[in-house]
C-alpha cells in the first residue's frame, strides 16, 4: 500500500495565497496606528509615499502613476499638506471583457502634518516617471549651525622648590 500525503488546498493554492495577499491589503489600510501624524481618507486607491529630511529639508515622494501632474492637488493649510488626486479607469475598454483588474481606481487624500522646523511658504512639486516629489524647505533657524571651538593655550603651572 503505498502512502500519499494529503495536503489541503493544493489544487487552488495560489488562489488562497492570491485571497490572503488581497485580505492583507485590506487589512493593512486599517493598521495603522492612531497616533500617527498623517490620515488616510478612504478611497480605492492610496499611493505609497516616502518621507526623508536631511539638514536643510523635508521630501515626500508619493507614486502616483497614471495620473497627470494637471489631476494632483497639492495644499499646505496652516501645519498640514494635503494631496489630493485620482487615478480613473480607462473608459475606451469595456469591464466586461477584462478577464482580470487588479490596478486600483479611485480618488484618494493624504494628508502630513508638518514639523514646525518646516517652512509652509517654500515648497516645491515635480513629477516625473509617475513619482510626485514635494520639497518643503526649513526654517533657517531650524538648520543645524557648526560652532568652532577653540583652543586656549594654558601654561604648566611652576614647581615650587620645598626648602630643605
Amino acid at each position: 500500500m503505498t502512502m500519499t500525503r494529503f495536503v489541503p488546498f493544493r489544487r487552488g493554492l495560489n488562489d488562497v495565497a492570491v485571497l490572503q495577499n488581497r485580505l492583507n491589503s485590506i487589512f493593512h489600510d486599517f493598521a495603522v496606528p492612531a497616533e500617527t501624524s498623517e490620515t488616510l481618507a478612504t478611497g480605492n486607491f492610496v499611493p505609497a509615499v516616502d518621507v526623508y529630511e536631511d539638514a536643510q529639508k523635508l521630501v515626500l515622494k508619493l507614486e502616483v502613476p497614471g495620473i497627470s501632474p494637471e489631476d494632483l492637488d497639492v495644499r499646505v493649510e496652516g501645519r498640514t499638506l494635503t494631496v489630493k488626486g485620482e487615478r480613473k479607469f480607462e473608459a475606451e475598454e469595456k469591464e466586461e471583457n477584462f478577464h482580470r483588474i487588479e490596478r486600483r481606481y479611485g480618488s484618494f487624500v493624504r494628508s502630513f502634518t508638518l514639523p514646525t522646523t518646516v517652512n509652509t511658504e517654500d515648497v516645491a512639486a515635480s513629477s516625473a516617471d509617475g513619482v510626485l516629489s514635494l520639497t518643503l524647505a526649513k526654517k533657517p533657524e531650524a538648520t543645524p549651525k557648526q560652532i568652532r571651538v577653540q583652543v586656549a593655550k594654558v601654561e604648566a603651572p611652576k614647581q615650587v622648590e620645598a626648602a630643605a
